[in-house]
């Protein structure tokens, strides 16, 4: 069969040599002041592949580096290099905007040329709607491309400057103003806890994580590259492969085909990010915790009967196994699955109007999107508007250059052609609740429990992960305090009570056996009680395979724990931490005067049923992007004596900090980030 490349594909080719058109986006550039004399044309040759390669993975919007201060982001080149030439406003306006065939932008006084990064850059066509302009209005907006090394690499396409003539008295040219394409994006739950604002990119506190089988919609993470669409009426269009095309109406695929329900859980690739992070070493991608992950029933029509009512005939293709199902969003995003999963019988890939029951909302999609359970949600294409057979994979950067992983010494020098996409995710496993002591009680599914299982019992703020930030989650009274009345007592009690909660997940429609969990850092096991939530009437599973997430339950009793001392470190000493293995690498002149540090390391691991299971460390997994983040999930937790309740004496018990050696910077970069999200009640927006 000859190879045959989608329209949109030739479209997006023949655009390298014809003028581009703006694509039809809600932005608007305000007038800017022309100029009448314009310079000799002496563009600057493109950067080479391997600049490309590096551009296109530290601009994507999956990218949350620190961002710049404001004196950064404005900071103006002091003396521009006499060997690059001087261009005015006018000429840049005129002859390289949007529809330029070398499209040109500003940044403050300087000129880039990104001709040549079009075709890597991750929101598509939408930065030509900055062509002829300033970049400037934008990033005000996208501030997650306001890092260090997205400027750096922009340097590559510098071209020259702007002639003095057309800057301001502060070194700049006039400001520009364009429209807020987020203004309209839907209201959020204000108990998300927002990694970007801008695309929104936000999951669910671990109390409200698997506080039910199916996570209500407005707990439901969300992860976006740009805005929310504004609705229209939902056509969608089928592309064969002959180039055929067959348009449905979101009516028509409601009265025409049967309505399935399919039970599945979607999962970030990013999922567990700033675990790796602590652990092995900083990677580049949001700093999700345990809750890049939902699960949810979805109701739609099986995306192989609408191929099959559009004139699909498998038949006939000769090579199926070799040939890929486009979708297509209507913000911009694409990507692709196999064909043999997009038409399997069992597969249960759906075009989804309902969730849980209800409309399908905006954030999540309305009013169609793709469900496809098993992989990895990158593939499950939001505001789909279009699906497209073709002999290649979707050729978009979000295919070919992200959502990849590679070995742990591959950063920076990855070939991204070599590495398969991600499709069915890996199994994975997470602790979300923690009670010890007389907290225990308080769990509702322990006998005599209060509350409902995953609500907070014991204070503390939100958390994407309770083992990366402090949080209380225990309380045993005692006769003893710190106030040196009672003396605290150099062990922990015997048979000291513990409840875990979690949950355990395997992609590819694999039934999740068993959950593994220590409470003495692996030292010994036991294994968790899965929730057999399916046979729950109230949250029945639909769909072929286990699509969904498994909850699990563990109670049992701690390891006997000597108690650190009372008295205050010295200062010195109080500054160097703990050891390497507790989390901040000590120094070796002082570790033999340090106390040493009494805590136990909850870990847990699942098992799917075809004997797969996750890598003890993330060490041997790891990737700079940060993808596949599977590792045994561990939580420290250390006990305290205190006064507590009143002056009542007992022990309070505390959920650590654990890092890996070597690489407490960038750890610590992540603990402030994920403090700064849990305190923040967000906006709203």
């Amino acid at each position: 069969m000859a190879t045959r490349i989608p329209r949109i594909a030739i479209t997006s080719l023949l655009n390298h040599s014809r003028p581009r058109r703006a694509p039809p986006i809600n932005l608007r550039l305000l007038p800017r002041p022309l100029h009448t004399t314009s310079p000799p044309h002496h563009p600057k040759p493109p950067p080479k592949a391997s600049h490309l390669a590096s551009l296109l993975l530290t601009t994507s919007l999956l990218l949350t580096l620190p961002l710049l201060s404001k004196s950064e982001t404005s900071s103006l080149d002091p003396s521009p290099s006499p060997s690059l030439p001087l261009y005015h406003l006018s000429e840049i306006h005129q002859s390289h905007g949007p529809t330029s065939p070398e499209p040109w932008v500003t940044l403050n006084n300087k000129v880039y040329n990104i001709t040549s990064w079009l075709p890597a850059h991750p929101g598509g066509d939408v930065i030509l709607r900055a062509a002829g302009g300033s970049l400037e209005p934008y990033w005000e907006i996208f501030t997650i491309h306001n890092s260090p090394h997205v400027k750096e690499i922009l340097e590559e396409y510098l071209i020259g400057y702007i002639h003095p003539s057309d800057l301001g008295p502060d070194g700049k040219p006039p400001a520009t103003s364009i429209e807020d394409p987020f203004v309209n994006d839907p209201v959020r739950d204000k108990r998300l806890i927002t990694h970007t604002y801008k695309p929104r990119n936000a999951e669910p506190p671990n109390q409200e994580l698997d506080k039910g089988f199916y996570t209500e919609n407005g707990m439901f993470y969300v992860r976006h590259h740009m805005w929310v669409p504004e609705e229209d009426g939902g056509e969608l269009v089928v592309e064969l492969p002959d180039g055929e095309e067959r348009r449905y109406t979101i009516g028509e695929l409601k009265k025409r085909f049967k309505t399935e329900r399919v039970t599945a859980t979607l999962q970030c690739s990013g999922n567990r990010r700033n675990d790796m992070t602590r652990h092995a070493g900083k990677t580049n991608g949001l700093q999700w915790g345990v809750g890049a992950i939902s699960n949810a029933v979805w109701e739609g029509v099986k995306l192989k009967d609408l191929l099959k009512d559009a004139g699909l005939e498998l038949e006939q293709q000769e090579n199926e196994k070799d040939m890929h199902a486009w979708f297509v969003g209507r913000e911009a995003y694409s990507a692709s699955i196999p064909l043999p999963k997009a038409t399997d019988q069992n597969g249960d890939v759906l075009l989804a109007w309902g969730m849980n029951g209800e409309t399908l909302p905006r954030d999540h999609g309305f009013p169609l999107r793709v469900v496809v359970p098993g992989n990895v949600a990158a593939r499950s294409v939001k505001w789909l508007s279009r699906i497209v057979i073709s002999d290649e994979e979707a050729t978009s950067q979000w295919q070919r250059r992200d959502y990849k992983s590679f070995g742990p010494n591959e950063g920076g020098k990855e070939d991204w052609d070599k590495a398969p996409s991600i499709q069915e995710m890996p199994v994975t496993s997470a602790i979300t609740g923690v009670w010890v002591g007389e907290c225990v009680k308080k769990v509702s599914w322990m006998p005599g429990g209060g509350i409902g299982s995953g609500e907070r019992v014991n204070g503390g703020g939100r958390t994407i992960d309770m083992a990366a930030t402090p949080q209380k989650v225990g309380f045993t009274p005692k006769p003893t305090s710190s106030d040196g009345n009672t003396p605290c007592p150099e062990t922990t009690p015997d048979n000291e009570p513990i409840a875990l909660q979690g949950y355990a997940y395997s992609g590819g429609g694999r039934k999740i056996t068993r959950v593994d969990v220590s409470l003495d850092g692996g030292a010994t096991w036991d294994q968790a009680q899965l929730v057999d939530d399916c046979s729950n009437p109230a949250t029945p599973c639909y769909g072929n395979k286990s699509w969904g997430w498994t909850r699990w339950r563990y109670n049992g009793t701690l390891p006997v724990l000597s108690l650190p001392p009372t008295v205050p470190l010295p200062p010195a000493l109080a500054k160097v931490g703990q050891d390497c293995e507790d989390g901040f690498g000590r120094s070796v002149s002082l570790m033999g005067q340090l106390p040493k540090k009494q805590c136990t390391t909850l870990i847990v691991k699942a098992t799917d049923e075809s004997y797969n299971t996750q890598p003890e460390s993330h060490k041997g997994i790891y990737n700079v992007r940060g993808n596949l983040a599977t590792a045994w999930h561990r939580v420290k937790i250390c006990p305290e004596c205190t006064k507590g309740n009143g002056g009542k004496g007992g022990l309070v018990w505390n959920t650590g900090e654990t890092y890996g050696c070597g690489f407490r910077k960038e750890a610590e970069e992540v603990r402030e980030g994920m403090r700064a999200a849990s305190e923040s009640t967000g906006n709203g927006k």
